[in-house]
């Protein structure tokens, strides 16, 4: 009976026991500090995910969407006060030229007028150039000039959107909500999605929810940016006597530990311990310093957080700590399921032995 007793030690389980971390601990000679979570522990341990567009994009005012640039399409129509105009046909005293296209340096050639600078300008301070450079071979000019955006004013939507693309930036459209609106809105959960936004060598990201809660963060665009609509990468393990042992994605900004159990359908009733539930985390120098009360560390601390949800105002607690990126969440089993395994296997392996005895009288 020893024997099998020592046999059963080796059974399968889904990990080590309560006592096999503790014995792993810096107190006991280990590496890992181990930390019973109260109020002041979830305190210290607490760190945000900042996400935020930085005051390069929040300071930016709205920018004159009818500048031209490279690209945009300009249409110029020319009354003269004469009966034989320089661009009018005999007997009209209009012509309206075809569309002119910008070229990449910002130019356009006006028939009478020559090369002339449009990039930069709006179409009114165009029309005023190309009124001056004309009414010297024709007199009192009267000039329209009317831009349509090309591909000089325009902004890429990818992502999570429902019709991604690239999009002319103009002045129904100059809002960041407003782009999101014309690629179809967003695709994906708005709880676990970030809008990133990328202008040139500055990249400003935040989480939906944000965008729609503080209005500042409706930041106004510019031509050639690129906006980005991604899913929350970020993730927790769960292991041991949960009811689920999986990989799972944040569903929510900031998720404590009561969230977290939530998603995988909580404890496991037949095999968990409540009294041991662990959140491994490698924690940063200045935050294993305030949770563990010291000043000693300089370097990355690996740190066993343990709640104990039989204790006065553990769900309290356990609502106010929360999981990080890359945290493992591991439940131990409660004392009594490895003896029943034992018990379990005892009895097989006795009902084994009298099946052997029995064949063997047969026989």
């Amino acid at each position: 009976m020893f024997a099998l007793v020592l046999g059963a030690c080796g059974l399968p389980r889904s990990g080590p026991s309560q006592k096999e971390i503790l014995a792993g601990s810096v107190e006991n000679g280990g590496s890992t500090n181990v930390v019973l979570v109260d109020d002041r522990v979830a305190g210290a341990a607490y760190s945000v995910n900042p996400l935020g567009f930085s005051r390069t994009f929040l300071n930016a005012g709205l920018a004159s969407v009818d500048r031209i640039r490279a690209g945009d399409l300009i249409a110029v129509t020319v009354w003269e006060n004469v009966d034989n105009g320089l661009l009018s046909a005999p007997g009209t005293s209009s012509t309206t030229l075809p569309e002119i296209q910008v070229d990449e340096l910002g130019n356009i050639f006006v028939p009478y007028a020559g090369i002339v600078r449009a990039s930069g300008r709006t179409p009114e301070e165009l029309r005023i150039e190309i009124t001056r450079l004309l009414e010297r071979q024709t007199p009192d000019p009267q000039v329209e000039v009317r831009r349509k955006p090309g591909i000089g004013a325009t902004v890429n939507v990818v992502g999570g959107v429902n019709n991604q693309g690239v999009y002319l930036l103009d002045a129904a459209s100059r809002r960041l909500t407003s782009m999101l609106a014309n690629a179809g809105g967003v695709s994906l959960d708005p709880a676990g999605t970030k809008i990133i936004v990328q202008r040139g060598n500055e990249v400003g990201a935040v989480w939906l929810r944000d965008l729609y809660d503080n209005p500042q963060n409706n930041i106004t665009l510019r031509a050639n940016d690129r906006i980005i609509v991604e899913r929350d990468e970020r993730y927790f393990t769960v292991l041991g006597a949960s009811s689920g042992q999986e990989q799972i994605d944040f569903e929510s900004r900031d998720p404590s530990v009561v969230d977290a159990l939530a998603q995988i359908g909580g404890l496991n009733g037949n095999a968990a311990d409540p009294r041991g539930i662990f959140i491994f985390r490698i924690e940063p120098a200045e935050i294993a310093n305030a949770v563990l009360e010291t000043n000693q560390y300089t370097t990355p601390q690996r740190i066993a957080y343990v709640i104990d949800l039989t204790a006065e105002e553990s769900i309290f607690t356990a609502q106010t700590f929360r999981i990080k990126d890359r945290d493992t969440i591991y439940v131990t089993e409660a004392p009594f399921v490895s003896w029943s395994r034992v018990l379990e296997s005892i009895s097989g392996t006795i009902n084994t032995i009298d099946n052997l005895a029995t064949i063997a009288d047969v026989l």
